[in-house]
Protein backbone atom coordinates (compact mmCIF):
# COMPACT_ATOMS: atom_id res chain seq x y z
CA UNK A 1 0.00 0.00 0.00
CA UNK A 2 1.13 3.56 -1.24
CA UNK A 3 0.64 6.72 -0.79
CA UNK A 4 -0.45 8.10 -4.60
CA UNK A 5 2.26 10.63 -5.21
CA UNK A 6 0.99 11.50 -8.57
CA UNK A 7 -2.56 12.94 -7.12
CA UNK A 8 -0.16 14.46 -4.15
CA UNK A 9 1.92 16.22 -6.38
CA UNK A 10 -0.70 17.73 -8.12
CA UNK A 11 -1.97 20.15 -4.97
CA UNK A 12 1.03 19.41 -1.78
CA UNK A 13 4.52 19.89 -1.80
CA UNK A 14 6.33 16.40 -2.15
CA UNK A 15 8.57 16.96 0.90
CA UNK A 16 5.85 17.68 3.21
CA UNK A 17 3.16 14.68 1.59
CA UNK A 18 6.35 12.35 2.01
CA UNK A 19 7.10 13.91 5.78
CA UNK A 20 3.04 13.77 6.89
CA UNK A 21 3.38 9.98 4.94
CA UNK A 22 6.07 9.05 7.86
CA UNK A 23 4.34 10.63 10.47
CA UNK A 24 1.31 8.75 10.29
CA UNK A 25 3.71 5.23 9.37
CA UNK A 26 6.15 5.43 12.59
CA UNK A 27 4.12 6.67 14.81
CA UNK A 28 0.56 8.85 14.80
CA UNK A 29 -0.17 9.47 18.30
CA UNK A 30 3.15 11.08 18.79
CA UNK A 31 3.14 12.73 15.48
CA UNK A 32 -0.02 14.15 15.09
CA UNK A 33 0.65 17.72 15.77
CA UNK A 34 3.30 17.71 13.70
CA UNK A 35 0.50 16.38 10.80
CA UNK A 36 -1.92 18.82 11.64
CA UNK A 37 0.96 21.03 11.02
CA UNK A 38 1.27 20.02 7.62
CA UNK A 39 -2.39 20.11 7.06
CA UNK A 40 -2.25 23.49 7.86
CA UNK A 41 0.21 24.00 5.39
CA UNK A 42 -1.57 22.28 2.61
CA UNK A 43 -4.60 23.41 3.01
CA UNK A 44 -5.69 26.15 0.33
CA UNK A 45 -9.22 27.25 2.13
CA UNK A 46 -10.07 28.89 5.01
CA UNK A 47 -12.79 26.52 5.86
CA UNK A 48 -10.24 24.02 5.53
CA UNK A 49 -7.89 25.24 7.80
CA UNK A 50 -10.26 26.25 10.42
CA UNK A 51 -11.48 22.40 10.69
CA UNK A 52 -7.57 21.75 11.48
CA UNK A 53 -7.85 24.83 14.29
CA UNK A 54 -10.81 22.87 15.54
CA UNK A 55 -8.92 19.52 15.64
CA UNK A 56 -6.22 21.12 16.71
CA UNK A 57 -7.87 22.63 20.11
CA UNK A 58 -9.87 19.70 20.79
CA UNK A 59 -6.56 17.77 20.99
CA UNK A 60 -4.86 20.09 23.34
CA UNK A 61 -7.97 20.65 26.17
CA UNK A 62 -9.56 16.87 26.08
CA UNK A 63 -7.19 14.26 27.22
CA UNK A 64 -8.94 11.35 26.14
CA UNK A 65 -8.32 12.30 22.44
CA UNK A 66 -5.12 11.52 23.34
CA UNK A 67 -5.78 8.31 24.72
CA UNK A 68 -7.48 7.02 21.75
CA UNK A 69 -4.79 8.39 19.50
CA UNK A 70 -2.43 6.25 21.98
CA UNK A 71 -4.80 3.04 20.57
CA UNK A 72 -3.39 3.73 17.07
CA UNK A 73 0.27 2.72 18.26
CA UNK A 74 -1.56 -1.07 18.53
CA UNK A 75 -2.78 -1.05 14.56
CA UNK A 76 -1.37 -3.36 12.19
CA UNK A 77 1.11 -2.14 9.86
CA UNK A 78 -0.56 -2.78 6.96
CA UNK A 79 -3.36 -0.25 8.56
CA UNK A 80 -1.12 2.14 9.16
CA UNK A 81 0.20 2.18 5.36
CA UNK A 82 -2.72 2.06 4.03
CA UNK A 83 -6.47 3.12 5.80
CA UNK A 84 -4.74 6.15 8.05
CA UNK A 85 -2.59 7.64 4.77
CA UNK A 86 -5.60 6.85 2.67
CA UNK A 87 -8.23 8.47 4.79
CA UNK A 88 -5.41 11.59 6.65
CA UNK A 89 -3.84 12.05 3.31
CA UNK A 90 -5.03 11.20 0.57
CA UNK A 91 -8.76 12.10 1.24
CA UNK A 92 -8.70 14.78 4.26
CA UNK A 93 -5.47 16.55 3.74
CA UNK A 94 -5.20 16.10 -0.69
CA UNK A 95 -8.76 15.23 -1.53
CA UNK A 96 -10.75 17.89 -0.17
CA UNK A 97 -8.84 21.33 -1.74
CA UNK A 98 -9.03 19.55 -4.67
CA UNK A 99 -13.16 18.90 -3.84
CA UNK A 100 -13.78 22.50 -3.63
CA UNK A 101 -11.52 23.20 -7.17
CA UNK A 102 -13.64 20.70 -8.98
CA UNK A 103 -16.87 21.92 -7.56
CA UNK A 104 -16.16 25.83 -9.14
CA UNK A 105 -15.35 24.06 -12.61
CA UNK A 106 -18.50 22.23 -12.63
CA UNK A 107 -20.77 23.86 -10.92
CA UNK A 108 -22.36 21.75 -8.54
CA UNK A 109 -20.96 20.37 -4.97
CA UNK A 110 -18.28 17.64 -5.29
CA UNK A 111 -19.09 15.16 -2.13
CA UNK A 112 -16.22 14.10 0.31
CA UNK A 113 -17.49 10.57 -0.13
CA UNK A 114 -19.95 8.36 -1.95
CA UNK A 115 -22.03 5.51 -0.53
CA UNK A 116 -22.34 2.72 -2.80
CA UNK A 117 -24.38 -0.67 -2.67
CA UNK A 118 -22.41 -3.31 -4.67
CA UNK A 119 -25.74 -5.46 -3.84
CA UNK A 120 -28.87 -5.51 -2.15
CA UNK A 121 -28.33 -9.35 -1.38
CA UNK A 122 -28.55 -9.71 2.23
CA UNK A 123 -28.38 -13.24 4.85
CA UNK A 124 -30.03 -11.03 7.52
CA UNK A 125 -33.50 -9.63 7.70
CA UNK A 126 -34.03 -7.37 10.07
CA UNK A 127 -36.99 -5.79 11.44
CA UNK A 128 -37.22 -1.99 10.38
CA UNK A 129 -34.19 -2.28 7.62
CA UNK A 130 -33.94 0.57 5.89
CA UNK A 131 -32.83 -1.09 2.65
CA UNK A 132 -35.37 -3.84 3.16
CA UNK A 133 -37.74 -2.92 0.45
CA UNK A 134 -35.01 -2.92 -2.58
CA UNK A 135 -35.01 -5.66 -4.52
CA UNK A 136 -32.74 -7.95 -3.32
CA UNK A 137 -31.83 -9.44 -7.02
CA UNK A 138 -30.01 -5.77 -7.66
CA UNK A 139 -26.13 -5.51 -8.25
CA UNK A 140 -23.97 -3.81 -9.36
CA UNK A 141 -21.19 -4.97 -11.78
CA UNK A 142 -17.59 -4.60 -11.06
CA UNK A 143 -16.89 -2.72 -13.85
CA UNK A 144 -19.48 0.06 -12.75
CA UNK A 145 -18.01 0.26 -9.56
CA UNK A 146 -14.51 0.46 -10.83
CA UNK A 147 -15.70 3.27 -12.74
CA UNK A 148 -16.92 5.16 -10.29
CA UNK A 149 -14.37 5.17 -8.10
CA UNK A 150 -12.07 5.45 -10.76
CA UNK A 151 -13.73 9.15 -11.97
CA UNK A 152 -13.97 9.87 -8.04
CA UNK A 153 -10.99 9.83 -7.50
CA UNK A 154 -10.37 11.92 -10.33
CA UNK A 155 -12.06 14.67 -8.90
CA UNK A 156 -10.49 14.01 -5.56
CA UNK A 157 -12.71 11.89 -3.39
CA UNK A 158 -10.42 9.29 -2.03
CA UNK A 159 -13.01 8.27 0.49
CA UNK A 160 -15.88 5.11 -0.07
CA UNK A 161 -18.59 4.08 2.02
CA UNK A 162 -20.17 0.87 0.99
CA UNK A 163 -23.44 -0.72 2.46
CA UNK A 164 -26.41 -2.70 1.43
CA UNK A 165 -27.86 -5.49 1.34
CA UNK A 166 -24.89 -6.47 2.74
CA UNK A 167 -21.48 -6.03 1.21
CA UNK A 168 -19.59 -9.01 2.27
CA UNK A 169 -21.84 -10.82 -0.37
CA UNK A 170 -20.08 -9.15 -2.85
CA UNK A 171 -18.17 -11.60 -4.91
CA UNK A 172 -15.52 -9.10 -5.91
CA UNK A 173 -15.12 -7.19 -2.70
CA UNK A 174 -11.65 -7.83 -2.16
CA UNK A 175 -10.93 -7.43 -5.48
CA UNK A 176 -12.45 -4.02 -5.64
CA UNK A 177 -10.34 -2.66 -2.34
CA UNK A 178 -7.01 -3.94 -4.51
CA UNK A 179 -7.33 -2.42 -7.27
CA UNK A 180 -7.91 0.89 -5.47
CA UNK A 181 -4.98 0.78 -2.91
CA UNK A 182 -5.02 4.22 -2.46
CA UNK A 183 -8.91 4.59 -0.84
CA UNK A 184 -9.61 4.57 2.40
CA UNK A 185 -12.88 2.44 2.51
CA UNK A 186 -15.73 2.25 5.12
CA UNK A 187 -18.02 -0.97 4.74
CA UNK A 188 -21.10 -1.10 6.70
CA UNK A 189 -21.99 -5.00 7.19
CA UNK A 190 -24.05 -7.01 9.90
CA UNK A 191 -20.34 -8.78 10.72
CA UNK A 192 -21.84 -12.56 10.78
CA UNK A 193 -19.65 -13.46 7.82
CA UNK A 194 -16.57 -12.15 8.87
CA UNK A 195 -14.55 -15.63 9.82
CA UNK A 196 -10.74 -15.96 10.23
CA UNK A 197 -10.10 -16.55 5.98
CA UNK A 198 -11.96 -12.98 6.05
CA UNK A 199 -10.34 -10.88 8.73
CA UNK A 200 -6.88 -12.37 7.36
CA UNK A 201 -7.82 -10.86 3.54
CA UNK A 202 -8.96 -7.51 5.47
CA UNK A 203 -5.25 -7.01 7.15
CA UNK A 204 -3.55 -8.47 3.17
CA UNK A 205 -5.55 -5.12 1.89
CA UNK A 206 -5.23 -2.84 4.74
CA UNK A 207 -7.59 -0.16 3.61
CA UNK A 208 -11.22 -1.09 4.55
CA UNK A 209 -12.60 -0.20 8.17
CA UNK A 210 -15.90 -2.82 9.28
CA UNK A 211 -18.29 -0.75 10.72
CA UNK A 212 -20.53 -3.40 12.27
CA UNK A 213 -24.44 -3.26 13.19
CA UNK A 214 -25.65 -4.11 16.30
CA UNK A 215 -28.74 -2.65 18.48
CA UNK A 216 -27.36 -2.70 22.18
CA UNK A 217 -26.18 -6.32 23.59
CA UNK A 218 -27.67 -9.53 23.03
CA UNK A 219 -31.68 -9.44 23.92
CA UNK A 220 -31.97 -6.35 21.65
CA UNK A 221 -29.44 -7.37 18.85
CA UNK A 222 -31.31 -10.75 18.23
CA UNK A 223 -34.73 -9.63 18.48
CA UNK A 224 -34.29 -7.23 15.43
CA UNK A 225 -31.18 -9.55 14.05
CA UNK A 226 -32.21 -12.97 14.64
CA UNK A 227 -30.97 -15.51 17.11
CA UNK A 228 -27.27 -16.44 16.98
CA UNK A 229 -26.38 -12.84 15.61
CA UNK A 230 -24.54 -11.08 18.58
CA UNK A 231 -22.46 -13.92 19.55
CA UNK A 232 -21.13 -13.81 15.70
CA UNK A 233 -20.93 -9.92 15.84
CA UNK A 234 -19.13 -10.53 19.34
CA UNK A 235 -16.61 -13.23 17.50
CA UNK A 236 -15.86 -11.09 15.05
CA UNK A 237 -15.17 -7.74 17.12
CA UNK A 238 -12.25 -10.41 18.44
CA UNK A 239 -11.23 -11.19 15.28
CA UNK A 240 -10.46 -8.13 14.00
CA UNK A 241 -9.41 -6.50 17.44
CA UNK A 242 -6.39 -9.58 17.79
CA UNK A 243 -5.28 -8.65 14.14
CA UNK A 244 -5.01 -4.77 14.82
CA UNK A 245 -7.64 -3.85 12.14
CA UNK A 246 -9.33 -0.66 12.67
CA UNK A 247 -13.24 -1.18 13.11
CA UNK A 248 -16.47 0.80 14.78
CA UNK A 249 -20.20 -0.34 15.39
CA UNK A 250 -23.09 1.20 13.52
CA UNK A 251 -26.35 1.66 15.96
CA UNK A 252 -29.85 2.80 15.21
CA UNK A 253 -30.80 4.87 18.45
CA UNK A 254 -34.75 4.10 19.00
CA UNK A 255 -37.25 4.96 21.25
CA UNK A 256 -36.68 1.32 22.75
CA UNK A 257 -33.15 1.04 23.23
CA UNK A 258 -31.87 4.75 23.05
CA UNK A 259 -30.84 3.92 26.91
CA UNK A 260 -28.82 0.98 26.46
CA UNK A 261 -27.02 2.10 23.08
CA UNK A 262 -25.39 4.71 25.20
CA UNK A 263 -25.21 4.00 28.32
CA UNK A 264 -21.51 3.37 29.64
CA UNK A 265 -22.01 -0.30 29.80
CA UNK A 266 -22.46 -0.60 26.31
CA UNK A 267 -20.31 2.09 25.47
CA UNK A 268 -17.39 0.64 27.57
CA UNK A 269 -17.82 -2.70 26.26
CA UNK A 270 -17.44 -1.69 22.92
CA UNK A 271 -14.12 0.19 24.08
CA UNK A 272 -13.10 -3.43 25.25
CA UNK A 273 -13.96 -5.38 22.34
CA UNK A 274 -11.46 -2.86 20.13
CA UNK A 275 -13.73 -1.09 18.47
CA UNK A 276 -12.40 2.55 17.42
CA UNK A 277 -15.36 4.77 16.38
CA UNK A 278 -19.05 4.30 17.09
CA UNK A 279 -22.07 5.67 14.48
CA UNK A 280 -25.26 6.57 15.63
CA UNK A 281 -28.19 7.04 12.93
CA UNK A 282 -31.42 8.11 14.64
CA UNK A 283 -34.03 5.54 13.42
CA UNK A 284 -36.07 6.76 9.95
CA UNK A 285 -39.67 5.73 9.09
CA UNK A 286 -38.60 3.85 5.78
CA UNK A 287 -38.19 0.58 4.22
CA UNK A 288 -39.27 -2.30 5.94
CA UNK A 289 -41.98 -1.88 8.19
CA UNK A 290 -41.93 2.06 8.49
CA UNK A 291 -43.26 2.43 12.24
CA UNK A 292 -42.96 6.16 13.52
CA UNK A 293 -43.66 5.01 17.20
CA UNK A 294 -39.80 4.06 16.66
CA UNK A 295 -38.53 7.47 16.26
CA UNK A 296 -37.12 9.11 19.17
CA UNK A 297 -38.90 11.63 21.38
CA UNK A 298 -37.97 15.27 21.02
CA UNK A 299 -36.82 14.44 24.78
CA UNK A 300 -35.07 11.52 24.13
CA UNK A 301 -33.07 13.48 21.17
CA UNK A 302 -32.50 16.01 23.38
CA UNK A 303 -31.18 14.13 26.22
CA UNK A 304 -29.05 12.59 23.15
CA UNK A 305 -26.89 15.05 22.18
CA UNK A 306 -26.13 16.05 25.78
CA UNK A 307 -25.42 12.89 26.21
CA UNK A 308 -23.01 12.71 23.27
CA UNK A 309 -20.99 15.63 24.34
CA UNK A 310 -20.63 13.86 27.77
CA UNK A 311 -19.28 10.56 25.70
CA UNK A 312 -16.41 12.25 23.73
CA UNK A 313 -14.98 14.21 26.95
CA UNK A 314 -14.98 10.79 28.47
CA UNK A 315 -14.85 8.08 26.53
CA UNK A 316 -12.23 7.09 24.26
CA UNK A 317 -14.60 6.31 21.39
CA UNK A 318 -15.35 8.70 18.41
CA UNK A 319 -18.66 8.96 18.15
CA UNK A 320 -20.80 10.74 15.15
CA UNK A 321 -24.30 11.55 16.00
CA UNK A 322 -25.50 12.38 12.56
CA UNK A 323 -28.80 14.22 13.20
CA UNK A 324 -27.55 16.09 15.94
CA UNK A 325 -24.32 16.54 14.77
CA UNK A 326 -25.17 18.84 11.74
CA UNK A 327 -24.43 22.21 14.19
CA UNK A 328 -21.09 20.54 13.01
CA UNK A 329 -21.42 20.22 9.49
CA UNK A 330 -23.30 23.39 8.32
CA UNK A 331 -26.97 20.98 8.29
CA UNK A 332 -27.29 18.49 5.98
CA UNK A 333 -24.49 16.72 4.29
CA UNK A 334 -26.46 14.65 1.59
CA UNK A 335 -27.61 15.57 -1.89
CA UNK A 336 -24.36 15.06 -3.23
CA UNK A 337 -22.78 18.49 -0.73
CA UNK A 338 -20.58 16.21 0.93
CA UNK A 339 -22.18 12.79 0.30
CA UNK A 340 -24.90 10.92 -1.26
CA UNK A 341 -25.92 7.46 -2.23
CA UNK A 342 -25.60 5.14 -4.89
CA UNK A 343 -27.90 2.11 -4.64
CA UNK A 344 -27.44 -1.45 -6.00
CA UNK A 345 -29.43 -0.67 -9.08
CA UNK A 346 -27.15 1.93 -10.02
CA UNK A 347 -29.82 4.47 -8.84
CA UNK A 348 -28.25 8.22 -7.72
CA UNK A 349 -30.34 8.94 -4.16
CA UNK A 350 -29.60 12.27 -2.37
CA UNK A 351 -29.38 10.17 1.21
CA UNK A 352 -29.57 6.50 2.01
CA UNK A 353 -32.66 7.50 3.86
CA UNK A 354 -34.24 9.56 0.56
CA UNK A 355 -35.28 6.59 -1.84
CA UNK A 356 -35.60 9.74 -4.92
CA UNK A 357 -33.99 9.36 -7.57
CA UNK A 358 -33.60 11.55 -11.09
CA UNK A 359 -30.46 9.22 -12.37
CA UNK A 360 -28.72 6.41 -12.94
CA UNK A 361 -24.87 6.07 -12.89
CA UNK A 362 -24.78 3.24 -15.05
CA UNK A 363 -25.88 5.92 -18.08
CA UNK A 364 -23.97 8.56 -16.35
CA UNK A 365 -20.73 9.81 -15.50
CA UNK A 366 -20.12 11.09 -11.77
CA UNK A 367 -19.90 14.87 -12.71
CA UNK A 368 -23.36 13.88 -14.64
CA UNK A 369 -24.88 13.17 -11.73
CA UNK A 370 -23.90 15.38 -9.30
CA UNK A 371 -25.15 18.18 -11.72
CA UNK A 372 -28.71 16.59 -11.40
CA UNK A 373 -32.50 18.27 -11.19
CA UNK A 374 -32.67 16.47 -7.42
CA UNK A 375 -29.54 17.39 -5.86
CA UNK A 376 -29.26 21.03 -7.23
CA UNK A 377 -32.87 21.52 -5.18
CA UNK A 378 -31.26 19.52 -2.05
CA UNK A 379 -28.85 22.03 -2.35
CA UNK A 380 -30.40 25.55 -2.88
CA UNK A 381 -31.86 25.13 0.41
CA UNK A 382 -29.07 23.57 1.97
CA UNK A 383 -29.35 24.12 5.17
CA UNK A 384 -32.71 23.71 5.15
CA UNK A 385 -33.12 25.66 8.60
CA UNK A 386 -31.09 28.23 10.66
CA UNK A 387 -31.23 26.00 13.67
CA UNK A 388 -28.67 23.45 12.83
CA UNK A 389 -29.92 21.13 15.42
CA UNK A 390 -32.92 20.80 12.85
CA UNK A 391 -30.01 19.51 9.57
CA UNK A 392 -32.92 17.08 8.30
CA UNK A 393 -35.37 17.25 5.49
CA UNK A 394 -36.86 13.81 6.05
CA UNK A 395 -37.66 14.25 9.93
CA UNK A 396 -36.63 17.82 10.79
CA UNK A 397 -38.13 19.60 7.92
CA UNK A 398 -39.89 17.11 5.89
CA UNK A 399 -42.29 19.94 3.68
CA UNK A 400 -38.45 20.81 2.23
CA UNK A 401 -38.51 16.88 0.71
CA UNK A 402 -42.02 17.05 -0.45
CA UNK A 403 -40.76 20.08 -2.50
CA UNK A 404 -37.39 18.59 -3.70
CA UNK A 405 -38.82 15.78 -5.15
CA UNK A 406 -41.57 17.54 -6.87
CA UNK A 407 -40.06 20.48 -8.14
CA UNK A 408 -37.15 17.67 -9.25
CA UNK A 409 -39.31 15.02 -10.81
CA UNK A 410 -38.00 12.58 -8.76
CA UNK A 411 -38.98 9.07 -8.77
CA UNK A 412 -39.50 6.51 -5.64
CA UNK A 413 -36.21 3.88 -5.89
CA UNK A 414 -39.06 1.23 -4.85
CA UNK A 415 -42.58 0.88 -3.98
CA UNK A 416 -43.77 2.54 -0.87
CA UNK A 417 -40.58 4.72 -1.31
CA UNK A 418 -42.81 7.90 -1.40
CA UNK A 419 -45.42 6.94 1.43
CA UNK A 420 -42.67 9.21 3.57
CA UNK A 421 -44.34 12.62 1.49
CA UNK A 422 -48.15 11.57 2.17
CA UNK A 423 -50.70 10.01 4.69
CA UNK A 424 -50.13 9.88 8.22
CA UNK A 425 -46.72 9.35 7.41
CA UNK A 426 -46.39 12.69 6.30
CA UNK A 427 -48.62 13.80 9.13
CA UNK A 428 -46.38 11.93 11.64
CA UNK A 429 -43.46 14.01 10.39
CA UNK A 430 -44.74 17.10 10.89
CA UNK A 431 -45.94 16.99 13.84
CA UNK A 432 -42.48 15.57 15.32
CA UNK A 433 -40.71 17.66 13.73
CA UNK A 434 -42.49 20.83 15.17
CA UNK A 435 -41.95 19.70 18.77
CA UNK A 436 -38.12 19.05 17.70
CA UNK A 437 -37.40 22.40 16.18
CA UNK A 438 -39.13 23.75 19.58
CA UNK A 439 -37.33 21.54 21.40
CA UNK A 440 -34.16 21.91 20.15
CA UNK A 441 -34.29 25.43 20.75
CA UNK A 442 -33.74 24.77 24.42
CA UNK A 443 -30.84 22.73 23.58
CA UNK A 444 -29.16 25.76 21.99
CA UNK A 445 -29.96 28.67 24.57
CA UNK A 446 -28.00 26.03 26.88
CA UNK A 447 -24.94 26.15 25.32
Amino acid sequence: MSLNLNFAKKFAADKLTKLALDYIQKNPEQNFSKILDIGEKLAKRKNHKDAIDVIRSQYQNNPVIKDYLKKLSTLAPSYKKGFLVNFLINSALLGIPCQYDMAEKIQADVPWTILIDPTSACNLSCEGCWAGEYDKSDTLEFDTIDRIITEAKEMGIYFIVLSGGEPTLYPDLFKLFEKHNDVGFMMYTNGTLIDNEFADKLIEVGNVTPAISLEGFKEETDQRRGQGTYNKIMNAMDRLNERGIIFGASVTATRNNLDEVFSDKFIEHLISKGAMYMWSFHYIPIGRNPNLDLMLTPKQRYDLANRVNDLRSNKPLFIMDFWNDGRFTNGCIAGGRRYFHINAKGEAEPCAFAHFSVDNIKNKSLKEILQNPLFKSYQKRQPFNNNQMCPCPIIDNPKALREIVNESNAKPTHPGADNILKGDTAKGLDTISKQWQQKSKDLLSNK
